[in-house]
């Protein structure tokens, strides 16, 4: 979902700025800064990094679109830097950087800061899906209420939304990340808690992932 961020006077000035919640939700999505040649990397080995990026920029536009459309507060989390004017609406999305030396302590230190704030359900999901949309998430919202945790499992074995009423650690330790044991070892570490599971949606990483979406095909056949 990203790599270690950095700061600037700029990334500063936006991390310090007030805010209050409206709402006992949050969602969080977390992003790469769309950048030639560092996104998308292994899609890039099929389709070339012109191509990769330009599908990313476009799972962006969907992703933003999704957040954009759920009843809960939004923030996204960028990798490298944050934009002050991209396709992240500062009036509608509180602007922060990933940091950490891994995902796992990268979504960890998102969760904190975001229930430190007071949130009651917190939502974290990726960039990377045309099939998520407004109803996934407020199903996990819902599924919160009787729930400890909510997971959207991937078809790659990862998954794509993780949602939780308080943080739990476990989950964000001792993971392969970016491999087909994510999902499972989460699970493991979830056996006594109650967890709700979304349906398995298609995360995309590869060329195999997104050949049948004939609204991307217009990046690639040229």
């Amino acid at each position: 979902m990203g790599i270690l961020s950095k700061n600037n006077s700029e990334n500063k000035e936006e991390a310090t700025n007030f805010y209050v919640p409206t709402s006992k939700n949050a969602i969080i999505v977390f992003t790469r800064n769309p950048e030639l040649g560092k996104c998308k990397t292994r899609l890039a080995k099929t389709v070339g990094n012109e191509s990769a990026l330009e599908i990313y920029k476009h799972l962006l536009k969907h992703t933003a679109y999704i957040a954009k459309n759920t009843s809960a507060d939004k923030y996204v989390f960028y990798s490298e830097t944050i934009q002050k004017n991209d396709l992240w609406d500062a009036s509608i999305f509180r602007k922060k950087l990933q940091e950490g030396q891994d995902l796992g302590a990268k979504m960890q230190n998102a969760f904190s800061y975001v229930f430190s704030l007071g949130f009651q359900k917190v939502i974290i999901i990726g960039s990377d899906l045309l099939d998520l949309t407004p109803k996934h998430i407020q199903l996990a919202f819902e599924a919160l209420d009787e729930n400890n945790v909510v997971i959207g499992p991937a078809k790659d074995g990862g998954y794509y939304l993780l949602g939780m009423t308080s943080i739990n650690q476990a989950l964000f330790k001792n993971k392969a990340w970016g491999t087909s044991t994510v999902l499972k070892d989460t699970l493991n570490d979830l056996q006594k808690s109650n967890v709700f599971l979304l349906e398995e949606l298609n995360d995309i990483d590869t060329f195999e992932d997104m050949e049948h979406y004939q609204e991307l095909e217009k990046y690639y056949k040229k």
